[in-house]
């Protein structure tokens, strides 16, 4: 067994979407990397598992064949109101559907073959000093590195000990997540908006269905249970009760997440590089925060590969330069998303605005292309 070395190159705090692309694409520039992740893989995680064809050329890149673990091709757009008024659309991008469970264990399985150091164990502080930092664990190990990535999702204990904005506001969502059998189209992504919420449906391998919602967390909690929220919310739009009703379950209970927030995160906390949900998350109503995730993770690994090369002079250089790629790339995704959000979460206003995509039928696709982004460029 390799000894792991005195000071790391890049600590990757959580092993998701972004932190384990950024490890193989930071050790398949013979860069010394360790990644810290608390749970084991396989894991099935609360997501919408849709992403958009932008990340194919740099999973390609990193190794990643989606297709050949069984993602499902998906061209074709779906979304109704608590109304039941409907619109269709074709996506020009197009996207795929694939679990976390399987994609993030394909990553996984390449990290290991790049013989980047992993370590199962939770990261409850991070220090900076002297230009160095040190990353301590639960299990108390203390690890230190020239750089830290923080991808360890959308909230944890740790942005309370760095002290982020985002975790002294209160974040009223939950989300749940299950996997179903049932009739569905490969090709399709459909969001069918409840009141209160809304619930993104696609297929992933094996022919399974992913049902993804979210919700308000007061009005949810008013209920005894997932199932009577269900049965009096969710199927007053018709199109998810027949989803629901006509479908067998996968999971043996639904998985779910609370305290969900949209408010804006910064990029770089206490010179840590943030990537994916830990930097900035989109409403899942433009379905591509996974997209982001990886995207986020290219970025900064191509931009510290080049600080670490001396391309980029200073670290601060390299961290304004990480602050200007995220502000370029997403800051127009986030507003989108969350005023788009915004409108749907209103009944009446939902139903309006679907009237008015259904008679200028360009405005929808311009809607779309300004939650995604262009296909990937590998440098």
């Amino acid at each position: 067994m390799n000894q792991i070395p005195q000071i790391f190159d890049v600590v990757i705090v959580g092993g998701g979407l972004a932190g384990l692309s950024s490890a193989i694409h930071l050790s398949k520039n013979n860069l010394n990397v360790l990644l810290i992740e608390k749970n084991n893989y396989p894991k099935h995680k609360v997501c919408g598992e849709y992403i958009s064809n932008e990340v194919l050329p740099y999973l390609e890149y990193l190794g990643i064949d989606v297709f050949g673990i069984g993602a499902q091709k998906i061209n074709k757009f779906q979304l109704s109101t608590p109304q039941n008024n409907i619109l269709k659309s074709d996506l020009t991008l197009g996207g795929f559907g694939i679990s976390r469970y399987e994609l993030d264990n394909a990553l996984y399985e390449k990290v290991k073959s790049q013989h980047v150091e992993m370590v199962q164990d939770s990261v409850i502080d991070i220090k900076f000093l002297d230009d160095v930092f040190s990353v301590d664990t639960k299990n108390n190990n203390t690890y230190r590195s020239k750089l830290v990535i923080g991808a360890y999702g959308k909230r944890s204990a740790l942005d309370v000990t760095l002290e982020r904005n985002f975790i002294k506001k209160k974040s009223p969502f939950l989300a749940v997540k299950t996997h179903v059998k049932g009739d569905f189209p490969n090709d399709l992504v459909a969001l069918h908006n409840f009141k209160g919420g809304y619930c993104g449906v696609s297929k992933v391998e094996n022919d399974i269905i992913n049902l993804c919602y979210i919700t308000d967390y007061d009005a949810f909690k008013t209920y005894k249970d997932i199932d009577e929220f269900q049965e009096k919310v969710i199927f007053k739009n018709t199109y998810l009760k027949t989803i629901f009703q006509n479908s067998t379950p996968v999971f043996e209970r639904p998985l779910t997440i609370s305290q969900i927030s949209f408010s804006n995160k910064n990029p770089i906390e206490n010179h840590v590089i943030m990537c994916g949900d830990t930097a900035g998350m989109i409403h899942p109503l433009c379905g591509n925060g996974m997209s982001m995730a990886i995207r986020s993770a290219q970025m900064a690994s191509q931009l510290i590969i080049d600080y670490l090369q001396g391309k980029i002079k200073s670290r601060q250089g390299l961290e304004n330069a990480y602050q200007k790629s995220w502000n370029n790339e997403f800051r127009t995704r986030l507003k989108v998303g969350h005023f788009v959000a915004k409108l749907f979460s209103k009944n009446k206003l939902a139903d309006l605005l679907v009237t008015i995509l259904k008679r200028i039928p360009k405005l929808l696709p311009q809607i779309i292309k300004q939650t995604h982004g262009k296909p990937m460029v590998v440098k």
